[in-house]
């Protein structure tokens, strides 16, 4: 399938939701965000509200299940189903770790048995959990994308973007940042693959990818035909948030899982820019803070929500407003 058209809803911590649509070769109008790219609207109906006593947002990752329902997850262990229309929520239930403890989760995909991946950036970790929040057991992590001292990686800068490719055999995690050592701006992506009668996730192949100066990795979502979504966020305070789509491809990338130190001699994942969210209409969204454009936010979230005629995608995304006030 060519990726000719993106149709993507942007939530400012799910609070906000704004709906791009990627039209290559041309989108035009007063909608376009880019010549792939349009913006199709937004909505602030959750935010700051309650659900069963939860708080709805801190919301990091957004996934489809193959019902066309949409889960939610929260940063401080929840996890929501939404109506598909109205983002009502309808469910929600805790998640915790091994001991009980809070997550925070940060990336999710939904199985087709209805079990939920979720990664953690505080270890990291990336956990299978039922429909109902058990914890049904979690996935192998290589030792250099642990947290420093046990491994290289940042605080806060680890498995941020999670998605399934189709077929359901590989698993992509997306690091937010570098590892130390590493070059400024290259994060690695590890993947998984199932092997074997119980179908386990075993590590597999790992890539490089450049982020753009002073972004990280915020979110990672499969496109359906081999090739990945990729946001990038960065904040830059008075100033407000960037944050960009892209397409990427691991394809002809290099495993630089026996690589220790990258440099950018390897062969990098492929991207290409679809948009950058600032420059797409704001639709008279509001802003708490300075934002280059109103529409902008803490944009963690992003999910494949309908495949449309001529390639087109329908995307969803969502922000995390920190429970901040001057968030939405």
């Amino acid at each position: 399938m060519r990726l000719r058209n993106v149709l993507a809803s942007v939530t400012a911590g799910l609070a906000v939701v704004t709906c791009l649509t990627a039209v290559g070769p041309a989108a035009a109008g007063p909608r376009a965000c880019s010549s792939r790219v349009a913006v199709d609207g937004y909505s602030d109906v959750l935010d700051k509200t309650e659900f069963q006593g939860t708080f709805v947002g801190n919301l990091s990752a957004l996934a489809v299940d193959r019902h066309g329902r949409v889960a939610a997850l929260s940063d401080r262990s929840a996890l929501f189903t939404l109506d598909a229309q109205t983002y009502a929520p309808r469910t929600v239930v805790p998640l915790a770790d091994e001991s009980g403890a809070q997550l925070d989760s940060e990336g999710l995909v939904v199985e087709r048995d209805g079990s939920r991946l979720v990664s953690s950036e505080s270890e990291p970790s990336v956990r299978r959990y039922a429909s109902d929040g058990t914890l049904l057991g979690s996935l192998p992590v290589p030792p250099v994308l642990r947290v420093a001292p046990g491994g290289r990686a940042g605080r806060n800068l680890t498995f941020e973007g999670l998605t399934l490719q189709p077929g359901g055999r590989t698993l992509v995690a997306a690091m937010e940042g570098a590892l130390a050592g590493d070059g400024a701006g290259i994060v690695r992506l590890q993947t998984w693959r199932r092997y074997g009668p119980a179908h386990d996730f075993r590590l597999s192949a790992q890539y490089g990818y450049r982020a753009d100066t002073g972004l990280g990795i915020s979110e990672a979502t499969a496109t359906g035909d081999g090739r990945l979504l990729v946001l990038e966020r960065g904040f830059t305070a008075g100033t407000g948030n960037t944050v960009r789509l892209y397409l990427t491809d691991l394809r002809r990338a290099t495993d630089v899982g026996s690589v220790q130190y990258l440099d950018g001699s390897s062969r990098l994942v492929r991207k290409t820019l679809l948009a950058d969210i600032a420059d797409c209409p704001s639709l008279g969204a509001p802003a708490k803070q300075p934002q280059p454009n109103p529409l902008l936010d803490n944009i963690e979230a992003l999910a494949v929500t309908s495949h449309a005629p001529g390639g087109r995608l329908r995307l969803l995304l969502a922000s995390d407003d920190n429970q901040n006030a001057t968030r939405i």
